[in-house]
């Protein structure tokens, strides 16, 4: 799938009941390329979204036919594969402020803006970033009380000091 408009999230359920959610996409990205016949993830629409649907056959057609479609679907999958060791790294080694600056500047770095809408509920960036809603909240009001962000709302965030994010997120 590729998202022609809106933001999708993909997620999994837990043994426990507990979701996971697993990455956000955005306008441009491309999302349910998977190994198997059967999809591992649930993807849900965040807000109103416009997809574009291929499929799989297709895409392998392509790929067998055009070398550059076929170095296309390789730097897909490696930039996912990139994506999803890095999102590892941050739940494996970084305590809650950290998670949250780091995601705080990815989507300042995708959106391309310090004045940050978030489609997303608080709910939705703990169980991305494995942490409860109360420690998201927390970390958000560490991170204004420093300086580095304003919350002039809860779906509202204003980066204004990248580099106390970045601090955090070393």
């Amino acid at each position: 799938y590729k998202l022609a408009s809106g933001v999708v999230r993909t997620s999994r359920m837990l043994s426990d009941g507990r979701r996971q959610l697993v990455a956000f996409y955005y306008p441009g990205d491309v999302f349910g390329l998977e190994a198997g016949d059967l999809h591992s993830l649930s993807a849900e629409a965040v807000t109103e979204c416009r997809v574009a649907l291929t499929k799989r056959r297709s895409l392998e057609l392509a790929a067998d036919r055009d070398n550059g479609a076929a170095r296309d679907l390789w730097a897909l999958t490696a930039r996912d594969l990139q994506s999803l060791g890095e999102h590892m790294l941050l739940l494996s080694r970084k305590g809650a402020t950290e998670r949250v600056a780091v995601f705080l500047l990815q989507l300042a770095e995708r959106t391309e803006t310090d004045r940050l809408e978030l489609p997303m509920s608080r709910t939705d960036i703990a169980d991305y970033l494995g942490l409860t809603i109360e420690s998201v909240s927390r970390s958000m009001t560490q991170l204004e009380r420093e300086g580095a962000i304003a919350l002039p709302s809860a779906r509202r965030v204003v980066v204004r000091n990248r580099d106390a994010l970045d601090d955090y997120a070393c």
